[in-house]
């Protein structure tokens, strides 16, 4: 099998190859760091030896889980935020059939979402929609108090224990949580429902590895031993002991630094390939929330290519010269459909018959690679062979790892998250919610 590969050479004249490698040293440095924990953030470093060291108890086990699951429920609903829910659904869309889900003869159960938002129209509108249906949950929360997933987990169990009873519902349900604490620990004791464990070293955006990603995906029908046997490659092609010239994370985490270093302040993560939105979404927290503190960090964004051209493309051609582009590019799709001939020729395309309309996606890659180019915006790509488990498995841990050592050399720590109880304390303190009294009452004055 292949493996993925990154091309560094439309940054220049921004950051040169001597620049990127004039760093080679530090970013070694934090490499090794991230392998024997000796910088900020050592606590949640369990990701970085996890797909070479997941035992095969837990993959059975998760396997066994997804059998079970599968066989009773037309739809599975998967609770959870953040890196509790982005992840899973970056792997499932990047590997399912876009439109699988309308079929009405199906060998996989539907996965949908909850406990992301707090929309009461998209809760009833869910809560329609699983009427009829033999549905289960995947509640995934370490502490199960977290606003947005308790408040939809206690909707829906309370939706599944009616229609089909309690004890039925114990077999519906698997909590993902802590080894030992917490309301969602707690509760699935009582229930006895089926668990598994957040493990505490690593952080959730960081968790698609673990039994959080891992058993939505082979809910879903995906391979999730050639997903964990590509991040397991990867694992190895960045271990701490390669050499920078061969580690791709390494090369990338420096290549995007300088361009910060040299005012591009905002990286757009592109695609060619709709299935890929999600991943691209998955990737911005992974960065936003690693690297967005202490007033630092490239802001991260996401576009759909070629549909966006037609949107931002204006703005990413000659707005202002503040970004960069990464571009994930798949070299194979996994489909074949030629353009077919038309005796009308009213649209012009004959000139495009026989031709595979992937043919015709790659020319608007690269033309939009040298267009944006020659606007003024660095370009870094990744060629993925293509869409399989085991790829997708390498470009998770790619980033990951590229996320680590970025991380450590813009100075932050890349695995806190400080920020995001500031609008928790302040919604608490507006719901009024025991022991934010002084808050609740500091709030009043302001509005």
């Amino acid at each position: 099998m292949g493996k993925l590969k990154l091309n560094i050479n439309d940054v220049a004249p921004w950051v040169t190859i001597d620049e990127v490698n004039l760093m080679a040293d530090a970013a070694n440095m934090a490499n090794v760091a991230l392998h024997e924990g000796t910088l900020a953030g050592n606590e949640f470093l369990g990701w970085v030896d996890l797909p070479s060291s997941i035992s095969e108890q837990v993959i059975e086990e998760i396997e066994a889980t997804s059998i079970h699951l599968r066989s009773r429920c037309d739809v599975v609903v998967v609770i959870g935020i953040g890196g509790s829910y982005l992840g899973a659904k970056a792997v499932i869309d990047s590997l399912t059939n876009s439109f699988d889900w309308l079929q009405t003869k199906r060998k996989d159960p539907v996965i949908v979402y909850a406990g992301n938002n707090i929309s009461e129209d998209y809760l009833h509108e869910l809560v329609d929609y699983l009427d009829g249906k033999n549905f289960g949950i995947i509640n995934i929360s370490k502490s199960g108090t977290t606003t947005e997933p308790a408040l939809s987990f206690r909707i829906l169990k309370d939706k599944l224990e009616n229609e089909v009873g309690k004890e039925e519902s114990r077999n519906r349900i698997v909590a993902i949580t802590d080894a030992s604490k917490g309301a969602l620990r707690t509760l699935a004791t009582k229930e006895g429902y089926k668990t598994f464990v957040i493990p505490d070293n690593v952080g959730g955006r960081y968790s698609v590895l673990t039994p959080v990603g891992l058993l939505p995906i082979a809910v879903a029908g995906i391979n999730i031993r050639m997903l964990l046997l590509g991040a397991s490659e990867m694992e190895k092609e960045t271990g701490k002991d390669v050499v920078f010239k061969n580690n791709l994370s390494a090369i990338y985490a420096v290549t995007r630094n300088e361009l910060y270093k040299k005012g591009k302040k905002i990286e757009i993560l592109a695609n060619f390939h709709p299935k890929l939105h999600y991943f691209a979404e998955w990737w911005k927290q992974l960065f936003g929330e690693s690297e967005g503190k202490d007033n630092k960090g490239i802001f991260n964004a996401a576009v759909d290519f070629t549909t966006d051209l037609h949107s931002m493309g204006q703005w990413i051609q000659e707005g202002e010269r503040t970004i960069f582009e990464t571009i994930l590019s798949v070299d194979k799709p996994n489909e074949k459909i030629e353009i077919p001939h038309d005796d009308a020729d009213l649209d012009g395309l004959n000139y495009l018959q026989g031709k595979r309309v992937d043919e015709v996606n790659k020319m608007a890659e690269l033309g939009t690679r040298l267009a944006h180019v020659d606007g003024g915006v660095p370009n870094i790509v990744i060629q993925i062979p293509e869409l399989t488990p085991y790829y997708i498995g390498q470009l998770i841990y790619f980033f990951e790892k590229a996320c680590g050592i970025s991380g450590y050399l813009l100075g932050v720590n890349p695995f806190n998250q400080p920020g995001v109880e500031a609008y928790k304390n302040n919604m608490f303190a507006l719901l009024e919610k025991p022991g934010f009294e002084k808050e609740t009452e500091e709030l009043k004055k302001r509005i």
